[in-house]
Order: structure tokens, then C-alpha cells, then sequence
């Protein structure tokens, strides 16, 4: 997925593409902020810290960007695009890290992965909506397998996970790094956390999943798991089946790989969540049974990379029309 138009239509004239972060201190925020002043074909635009919340000063600002990028709450990125909708011809483009706008249908969805026309659809779109760390590993794992017909839309998912203490918000990182939060806690509970609906809808399923997340006492890094009873899905397909049709949704994908079928017992069945970190890589793994016709599907990525501000990044340059990186 690489692009070859360096010099993409920018605003005033500019010779490098020019972008608004709004919201810059929290974890997000701060990982854009890394990325971007890492980048040459890319000015990062400010505000001063007493305007920010002055609506004609962000306003006028957004006038002069060809992005933003919003890394608020979800009323707070509400209230600003409401704002970059009056703005007319002169509107930049927003990429919205937010849950606020992730199932609306008048947005693309920020995993250029997803389905061969994905990225295209990111390029060209005005609002993109940026994933989730957990629904990027379980849609990664499961939108290829509902697609190839080995996975019914209406099975009963249960989708399991664990994320380092940094996606929690400043609150749960001070816990953990204070030392009064627990070694491990499962979370969410009440059935109603708010990755859910993107995960069941891009994932192609037609029935809402069993979600079940949970957060480990180390910084970042996490997996997404799926177990599957194998004799029970149509068809009755084995591991490698599986393997194949991650692997064919995903040839010759940059940041999103397919790796080898583990279906031997004797290498222990192991996978620890802290590899990929600091990149914005997400790898895909069947372990699987033949004897017991059972697997377990696994996706690791950095859940503060291709969990968030690598995707940002990523989505951002199809969004310039920036050659890939």
C-alpha cells in the first residue's frame, strides 16, 4: 500500500502538508506528537494553550490546516467537527481518534487493512474515524475468516484480550505506577464496553460478541484472542485453513502479517504481548488442535501503535496522499 504523490495539494501554497493535533496531552495525543516530529513532509500546527478552548481561535486555525487530528472525548470531538462543519470549502480534513464516530456510516474507518478497497476509501475520505486497539486485533482476526464463509456470521464470538496499563487513561496509569492497582484485572464487565459495536460491525457478524478485556501491570503491548470449537463451524475447517485465508486477506500488507499456522504442542503454545511495541506493526496467529479440533486465534500489536497513534499516523498519510513511510 504505498503511495507515489509526495507533494499533495496543501492549503496556502505550502510546500509540506500541514496538520492540527487538538488534544495533544493524553496518551494518543502524545504518540502522534512523537511520530509526526519525525516526520520531513509534514508541519504540526499549534494553538496556544490559553485559545484552546476559544471556539473563534480553533476555528480559525483549522482554516489554515489541511487536517486535524482530534484526540478528545467523545462530546468534546462532537463539538469540534459540529465547528469544522461551518467551515464550508475552507474545511480541513478530520481524522478522529475518538469513539464518537466509529460505527457512523457517513465516515470511513481508519483500518486501511480491513477489505482490498479500505485503504482507497481512507484516501479520499473527508472525516476518518481511527479504530480501536482491541477491535483492530479481534476485526483484523475475524472480518478475513467471515469473508472466506469458515466463520458463520451469527456464530456465538467470544472475543478475549489483555493491554498494558497506558490505554487506560491517565487515571488508571497513575495507579499503576504508583502501585495501588492490582497486578491483573478483567474489566468491563456490564456487557457494554464501547469497542463492542465496531467489533461485530466490521467484523461482518451479525450477532453481538462476548467481549471480555482486561489489563496487565505492564506499560503497553496487547493480545486479542479467539478460541474456536472447529468441529462446530460449517465445513469443519482445520488450522490451516484458518491460516490460509488470514494470510490471503493480508499478502503483501506493510504492517499486518499473517504468521505461520502453531499447531505444534511440543513448542509450549506460548505468545507474550510486549514485541511489537513502538511500532505499528499487528501479527496474526492460529494455534490449532487437530487432535482436539480446537484453535485459538491470536492477534499482538502495540496497543498505543497500530492500536492508536501508529494507525493515526498511517491513516493520516493516505488521507495527505503522503507516500508511505
Amino acid at each position: 500500500m504505498t503511495l507515489t504523490d509526495t507533494n499533495p495539494k496543501t492549503k496556502n501554497g505550502a510546500t509540506k502538508a500541514t496538520v492540527f493535533v487538538d488534544g495533544g496531552s493524553g496518551t494518543t495525543g502524545l504518540g502522534i506528537q512523537e511520530r509526526l516530529n519525525l516526520l520531513g513532509d509534514v508541519t504540526v500546527k499549534h494553538i496556544a494553550e490559553d485559545k484552546r478552548k476559544d471556539a473563534g481561535a480553533k476555528r480559525a486555525l483549522m482554516e489554515e490546516v489541511d487536517l486535524v487530528i482530534l484526540c478528545l472525548p467523545d462530546d468534546a470531538a462532537k463539538e469540534t467537527v459540529a465547528l469544522i462543519d461551518t467551515i464550508g470549502n475552507a474545511a480541513p480534513k478530520v481524522l478522529d481518534a475518538s469513539t464518537a464516530y466509529r460505527v457512523a456510516p457517513d465516515w470511513a474507518y481508519g483500518f486501511a487493512e480491513l477489505a482490498p478497497d479500505q485503504a482507497d476509501k481512507i484516501r479520499t475520505a473527508r472525516k476518518v474515524s481511527n479504530p480501536g486497539c482491541y477491535p483492530t486485533g479481534a476485526i483484523a482476526l475475524l472480518r478475513p475468516i467471515v469473508d472466506a464463509g469458515l466463520l458463520p456470521a451469527d456464530y456465538p464470538v467470544t472475543v478475549n484480550a489483555v493491554s498494558g496499563y497506558s490505554g487506560g487513561g491517565k487515571s488508571m496509569i497513575a495507579s499503576f505506577e504508583e502501585g495501588t492497582a492490582p497486578a491483573f484485572h478483567l474489566y468491563g464487565l456490564g456487557f457494554e464496553h464501547k469497542h463492542v459495536p465496531e467489533m461485530q460491525l466490521y467484523s461482518h457478524l451479525t450477532r453481538r460478541p462476548v467481549f471480555i478485556p482486561s489489563v496487565g501491570n505492564y506499560r503497553q503491548g496487547m493480545l486479542v484472542s479467539v478460541p474456536l470449537q472447529l468441529d462446530a463451524l460449517p465445513g469443519k475447517p482445520d488450522g490451516a485453513d484458518l491460516q490460509a485465508a488470514l494470510a490471503k486477506r493480508y499478502a503483501g500488507s506493510r504492517y499486518v502479517a499473517a504468521m505461520p499456522l502453531q499447531n505444534d504442542a511440543s513448542k509450549g503454545g506460548k505468545i507474550e504481548p510486549e514485541a511489537l511495541n513502538e511500532t505499528n506493526k499487528l501479527e496474526l496467529y492460529v494455534f490449532a488442535s487437530d487432535k482436539h479440533h480446537q484453535a485459538v486465534l491470536v492477534a499482538r500489536l502495540d496497543n498505543l501503535g497500530k492500536g492508536a497513534s501508529g494507525a493515526a499516523v498511517q491513516n493520516m498519510r493516505l488521507m495527505l496522499g503522503l507516500a508511505d513511510t
